[in-house]
């Protein structure tokens, strides 16, 4: 009978696709995988270490499962992604329900490492992080239609508040040929929305060809028939070239969307975060976003609280978000990591005032995402089906404004029809909820 293994991958879609190729690897090792985690006699969980709430939800899910394991229902507990790299000291000592710790370098031979566990008893393995593949066979978690393309690993960007650097090493861009290959075969399996992310996607193929490359290799997956939907996630502001913009203007498959993870807009604030730019900078480049892709859709991610934020630069930030209006945004207190050189700064915020200032942060963009929806209404937009909502009793899909996973949705009424998933309907908005667009099939 062979091994049954399953994960709970935690985290970001970057360390969800570690995750896919680590149980391609082990499901072409003989091992088999089970979707559910509780009937697997060797349970794995993929953590996250980015920040203390991903530190949390990664531990709490080992404990949970320490408890089937103590039931008997599992056999072996494994961690392995983010936080196992990161505390590989304390994983063992401080959870005693592991039996073993694998390091991100140890996807590059995962059966080696659960074979060494189910012979041994217990396994710790911390392999050179570029032991860690850049690519390879995925069992993916996604939807068919769906998927996820790791262009690059690692970054050098060193922002102070981020151990990304040190968790996963150097920036390391696949060669294009490489990227294609796999997009085909994403195309060929059925997915017709490929979504890029790296760490930093607009600093791709700079160690490889000396330059940005990203508007390159776009140009080169639009080529690919059966995509009809390229995405690009985590762009670094500084790395927003004008020929990425007119890739993103020109070309049909090119969603015209950008995920620019902003962070702050003060620039003593960001000076401090080792990040450049201030606010005339960062509005220039928006209006320049704007004027050159013609209904682009802009998403970030902010953080308050960071050590030294004054109260004028919180005020900056919070009129900034207003002047801005960002389709979506995300705003977090700061987390004080360990190991960082913001962990040691001076003028550490109060855990509760850096609450208060992300929550009004996100109260000013709650009014804007309902101006920005309130604009959709009496539009068509084609929809990329995904399911239906029992409850609401109408279907549910994303358009080009929405990424998977962090954005909202399309829910909309089909007239007695029933519209295939993973194609595309036209569907005219006819109201808003939360974000979330609502209106009917067009027939």
């Amino acid at each position: 009978m062979p091994v049954k293994v399953g994960m709970i991958s935690l985290g970001c879609a970057k360390n969800q696709v570690d995750g896919e190729v680590f149980m391609a690897k082990l499901k072409a090792a003989g091992f088999e995988l089970v979707d559910d985690v509780a009937m697997a006699d060797v349970a794995i969980v993929n953590t996250c270490g980015f920040i203390d709430s991903a530190k949390k939800e990664s531990i709490d899910e080992i404990l949970e499962l320490g408890l089937l394991k103590k039931e008997g229902r599992i056999k072996k507990l494994v961690a392995t992604g983010c936080l196992a790299e990161r505390y590989q000291e304390e994983m063992r000592k401080e959870i005693p329900e592991l039996d073993g710790v694998l390091g991100i370098g140890a996807n590059g031979d995962p059966a080696a490492y659960i074979n060494r566990l189910l012979e041994e008893g217990a396994v710790e393995a911390f392999p050179q992080k570029d032991k860690l593949p850049l690519c390879g066979e995925r069992e993916l978690t996604t939807p068919s239609w769906s998927a996820y393309l790791k262009i690059a690993e690692g970054c050098d960007n060193r922002c102070s508040y981020c151990a990304i650097p040190d968790i996963r090493g150097g920036y390391r861009s696949r060669t294009m040929e490489n990227i294609e290959e796999e997009a085909r075969a994403l195309a060929a399996d059925g997915a017709r929305e490929l979504v890029l992310i790296a760490q930093d996607t607009t600093r791709y193929g700079i160690d490889l060809y000396g330059k940005y490359s990203l508007a390159e290799l776009l140009r080169r997956l639009c080529q690919i028939e059966g995509v009809a939907w390229l995405r690009v996630l985590y762009c670094y502001p500084d790395a927003i070239t004008d020929e990425l913009l007119d890739v993103m203007a020109q070309e049909e498959k090119v969603l015209p969307y950008i995920d620019l993870p902003l962070q702050h807009c003060s620039g003593p604030v960001l000076k401090a975060m080792n990040r450049r730019g201030d606010r005339a900078s960062l509005t220039a480049l928006i209006e320049k976003i704007r004027e050159r892709v013609p209904g682009v859709v802009l998403r970030t991610t902010l953080i308050t609280g960071f050590p030294g934020e004054t109260g004028e630069d919180f005020t900056q930030l919070a009129e900034f978000v207003k002047e801005a209006r960002f389709d979506w945004l995300g705003c977090f207190p700061y987390s004080q990591e360990e190991g960082t050189p913001a962990a040691e700064l001076p003028d550490q915020v109060d855990q509760e005032e850096k609450e208060r200032r992300a929550e009004i942060i996100m109260d000013a963009q709650i009014d804007i995402m309902d101006r920005k929806c309130q604009d959709y209404v009496g539009r068509t937009l084609p929809v990329l089906v995904e399911g239906f909502d029992r409850y609401a009793e109408c279907w549910f899909g994303r358009s080009y404004l929405n990424a998977p996973d962090v954005d909202g949705k399309v829910f909309f009424t089909a007239n007695g029809r029933r519209p295939a998933l993973g194609h595309f309907v036209n569907v005219e908005i006819e109201d808003w909820m939360n974000g979330d667009l609502t209106g009917s099939l067009v027939e």
